[in-house]
C-alpha cells in the first residue's frame, strides 16, 4: 500500500461530496455543521472536523431556509479558506447543476455535477489540500442511466486512484468492524466467484489500515464461514476447506494475526467481537447485517487500499424522505470524525517511518 506524501495530513480539511442532490446529502451536510459548531467531540478529547462541502452554495442556503436547519452558508475559492470560514458558517467549494435539483426527484442530467464533485474532491486530496474525502450517498439507478458503468463509490475511487490501488471496502461503528470480501454481487455470483487469492488480499489490506489508519498494533483479524456450521465437514459445502481455509492459512504464513473460518452465526455477539478487531465476511449481506443490527445510525463506510482517505455514511440516498428535515445526520458525523481520526493515525505512522 502506498500513501500520499503530505507532510501532516490533519492540517489539511475533509472534502465533502455533494453525493445525489435529490436526497438528503445536502440536508445532513448542514445539519453536521451546525452540530460540530455547537461542540466539541468531548469523547475523544478533539476539535471537531473542519470540512467544507463542494455543491451548490445556491441550493444549500435554500434549502436551510426551507427546512429551518438554520446553518449559514459561505462559498469559498480555494480549501485553504475552510478553516477560518468553518466556525462562522459551512465553507461551500461551489459546483453548478445542469438542472435545477428538487429532493425526492432525482434526475439524470444532474449526474456530472454529481462525478464532479467527487472528482474535483479525488484532486484536491491527492494535492494534499484535502486531508480525505468524506463522500455523500449517491442515487445508483440514476447514474446508471447516465452511463455511470461503475457499481459504486468503491469501485470509481480505486480506479480514479490508478496505480496499483486495490479496493476494499470496510464498515466500521465502536463497537463493530467487518470486511465483505466480495461486494456489489449478487450471492450466487459472490459464491460462485470468491476465491482464495481475494481472502487473503483483503485481509493484507485490512491488516495494513487497521495499523496505519486505526493505530492497532498487531490487528486480529476473524473469517467467517460461508455455509451453515462451516460447511460441517463438507456436508454443507466444500468452500470451507477448498478456498477459505487455505486463505487463513496463507495469511497466518503473511505475518497476520488470524482465526477461522468460524460459523458466522456465533461471530457478532458481544463476547466474540471482544476476541477480534475487524471480520471478514465472506459476501456483502453476511457484513452488513450485523453492522447494522448493532450500531445502525454510526455505521461508516470505509475504502481501505486507496492512497486516500475515503469514508462515507452507511446509509443509501433516502430519496423517500429528502426535504422533509427528518434525516438523521448520527452516520454523516461519525464518518467525518472517522476521517479525521484516520488522517491522524496516518500522519503519525508516516512521520514515525520518515
Amino acid at each position: 500500500m502506498s500513501f500520499t506524501g503530505e507532510t501532516d495530513l490533519s492540517a489539511s480539511p475533509l472534502a465533502l461530496t455533494m453525493g445525489e442532490p435529490a436526497g438528503i446529502g445536502g440536508e445532513i451536510a448542514l445539519k453536521a455543521w451546525r452540530y460540530f459548531s455547537q461542540k466539541t467531540d468531548r469523547r475523544s478529547d478533539q476539535t471537531p472536523p473542519v470540512f467544507f462541502s463542494i455543491d451548490d452554495p445556491h441550493r444549500l442556503e435554500k434549502l436551510s431556509s426551507h427546512l429551518g436547519i438554520g446553518t449559514p452558508v459561505q462559498p469559498i475559492e480555494t480549501p485553504e479558506q475552510a478553516a477560518s470560514v468553518f466556525t462562522d458558517a459551512l465553507p461551500v467549494l461551489p459546483l453548478d447543476f445542469p438542472v435545477m435539483a428538487n429532493p425526492g426527484a432525482p434526475d439524470p442530467k444532474n449526474t456530472p455535477a454529481v462525478i464532479a464533485s467527487i472528482d474535483h474532491a479525488i484532486s484536491l486530496v491527492q494535492e494534499g489540500r484535502a486531508s480525505g474525502i468524506v463522500t455523500n450517498p449517491i442515487h445508483k439507478k440514476c447514474l446508471s442511466e447516465a452511463g455511470f458503468t461503475y457499481l459504486g463509490h468503491t469501485e470509481y475511487l480505486a480506479e480514479r486512484a490508478g496505480g496499483s490501488a486495490q479496493a476494499v471496502m470496510m464498515l466500521a461503528a465502536p463497537e463493530l468492524r467487518v470486511v465483505p470480501v466480495t461486494v456489489h454481487l449478487s450471492l450466487a455470483d459472490a459464491i460462485r466467484l470468491l476465491t482464495t487469492e481475494m481472502i487473503v488480499r483483503s485481509a493484507q489490506i485490512t491488516a495494513a489500515s487497521l495499523s496505519l489508519d486505526f493505530g492497532i498494533q498487531n490487528p486480529r483479524l476473524v473469517v467467517a464461514a460461508l455455509n451453515p456450521h462451516a460447511g460441517e465437514g463438507g456436508k454443507m459445502g466444500c468452500e470451507e476447506t477448498e478456498i477459505i481455509a487455505p486463505a487463513v492459512e496463507g495469511i497466518l504464513q503473511g505475518g497476520i494475526n488470524v482465526t477461522g473460518p468460524f460459523p458466522a452465526d456465533s461471530l457478532f455477539h458481544p463476547s466474540a467481537r471482544s476476541d477480534y478487531d475487524a471480520a471478514l465476511c465472506m459476501y456483502h449481506d453476511q457484513a452488513l447485517i450485523p453492522l447494522k443490527t448493532v450500531d445502525f445510525e454510526n455505521g461508516v463506510n470505509i475504502t481501505l487500499g486507496l492512497p486516500f482517505i475515503r469514508t462515507s455514511p452507511d446509509h443509501g440516498t433516502a430519496i423517500d424522505i429528502a426535504g422533509r428535515g427528518c434525516a438523521s445526520e448520527l452516520s454523516l458525523l461519525a464518518a467525518l470524525k472517522t476521517a479525521r481520526d484516520m488522517a491522524r493515525h496516518r500522519n503519525t505512522g508516516l512521520q514515525s517511518v520518515a
